[in-house]
């Protein structure tokens, strides 16, 4: 349980990667270039980012030929449903 939630946690411990995560709910599917357009990000930083979401598992990846494009996961849904109880009292 520890090591989950560490990598849970440690995949979202990014101020990029939670602007990442809200894209991607609000569009509700982003390919790398788009989200790239949308943060002013370099590519190299996209795809790192997007990497790190994957492999914690808030984030899908599907290959559509030369384009990957990004969906939440059921844990990314869950994850940005808990971050606004952090903030109330």
């Amino acid at each position: 349980l520890r090591r989950q939630a560490e990598r849970i946690l440690k995949g979202a411990a990014n101020h990029r990667r939670i602007q990442i995560l809200l894209l991607i709910q609000e569009k509700r599917c982003l390919s790398l270039f788009a989200i790239q357009d949308l943060t002013a990000a370099s590519r190299q930083a996209v795809c790192e980012h997007t990497r790190r979401l994957a492999l914690a598992g808030l984030i899908r990846k599907r290959y559509r030929g030369r384009e990957v494009h990004h969906t939440l996961a059921p844990l990314g849904h869950r994850i940005l449903g808990f971050l606004p109880s952090l903030f109330t009292p």
